[in-house]
């Protein structure tokens, strides 16, 4: 029983490993052949840089939520994921299975 599921896992894990394999490059494929070309890569870079230099507000993204850059993104998800963690740890210390007597 257990040689004959962990057979089976392993060959659809190969099987669709496989199967997937091609498609893991399709975003790099443009032109007429689907093979990129020096040429195409060169021209889309070059359109990505006017593209941007068009549009500078637009930016790469890198600042999320636009607060001054990485410092203001890294307070922003602090007090993001600190809230959190604060509410999760004020409500694991009350319920019916907080131990009674601590705090």
């Amino acid at each position: 029983m257990n040689k004959t599921l962990i057979a089976s896992i392993l060959a659809i894990s190969v099987v669709g490993f496989y199967g997937t394999a091609g498609l893991a490059f399709a975003q790099y494929s443009t032109g007429e052949t689907g093979a990129s070309s020096l040429e195409e890569t060169l021209q889309l870079a070059r359109d990505a840089v006017r593209i941007t230099a068009e549009n500078p507000g637009a930016g790469s993204g890198t600042p999320f939520l636009d607060a001054t850059g990485i410092l203001g993104s890294t307070i922003i998800a602090g007090a993001v994921f600190g809230g959190m963690a604060g509410a999760l740890f004020y409500k694991g210390r009350q319920g019916k299975y907080a131990a009674p007597g601590r705090g």
